[in-house]
Order: structure tokens, then C-alpha cells, then sequence
């Protein structure tokens, strides 16, 4: 599985953004599709993540700011993110749970720079 991602950029507060993560080559057994971010110093926390079902989790610190969806034909998943604070700048991570006969666990993308400036 390939995970490509874009939208990462500088923002100021209050702005808004849009990531976007596809997914290619072998994308059978994608149980789930999510983002995660990591800051300076700090460790990667969950973002947001959706199952193939459409069931969604949200990290506390952007609840009711971020929204996350995918469309399931292009394989790809989106993040909008709303109301952009500052404390938002951080790495943000495309992320796949895939599960086959011969491989459990998560995958990676590249990540993608997102910059809040105050």
C-alpha cells in the first residue's frame, strides 16, 4: 500500500485547511483509514480516524473542529480542519490499519507540515 498525502501548509489561527490521503497498490484488507500528528518534542497522538464502516474517533484536542470523511471510490481519506490554532502545527501522518492472512497492523505515509501561525 502506497499512502500519499498533500494539503499541509501555514495557516494563520482561525483559518482552515484540507489534507487529503490516497491510498494505492494493494489497498484489500484497509480496515481503517486515519491521521495522526506529531510536534516538536511531543509524541504522535491520533488526529482522527475512519473505519470502513464510516465509524469515526476524534483526538479530544480537535473535536468539533476537524472532520474527517472518505470516499471510499478514490481511496482516499480527507481531514478538514477548522478554527486552526496555533497549538495545531505539527507533522501531520496518513495512516492505514490493514489486515490480511499474511500482515496485521498499520501503515504509513509520508508526512505532510502543517503550520499554524498566531
Amino acid at each position: 500500500v502506497q499512502l500519499q498525502a498533500s494539503g499541509g501548509g501555514l495557516v494563520q489561527a482561525g483559518g482552515s485547511l484540507r489534507l487529503s490521503c490516497a491510498a494505492s497498490g494493494s489497498i484489500f484488507g484497509i480496515t481503517a483509514m486515519g491521521w495522526y500528528r506529531q510536534a516538536p518534542g511531543k509524541q504522535r497522538e491520533l488526529v482522527a480516524r475512519i473505519t470502513t464502516g464510516g465509524s469515526t474517533n476524534y483526538g479530544n484536542s480537535v473535536k468539533g473542529r476537524f472532520t474527517i470523511f472518505r470516499d471510499n471510490a478514490k481511496n482516499t481519506v480527507y481531514l478538514q480542519m477548522n478554527s486552526l490554532k496555533p497549538e495545531d502545527t505539527a507533522v501531520y501522518y496518513c495512516n492505514v490499519d490493514r489486515k490480511t492472512s499474511s500482515f496485521s497492523g498499520q501503515l504509513w505515509g509520508q508526512g505532510t507540515q502543517v503550520t499554524v501561525s498566531s
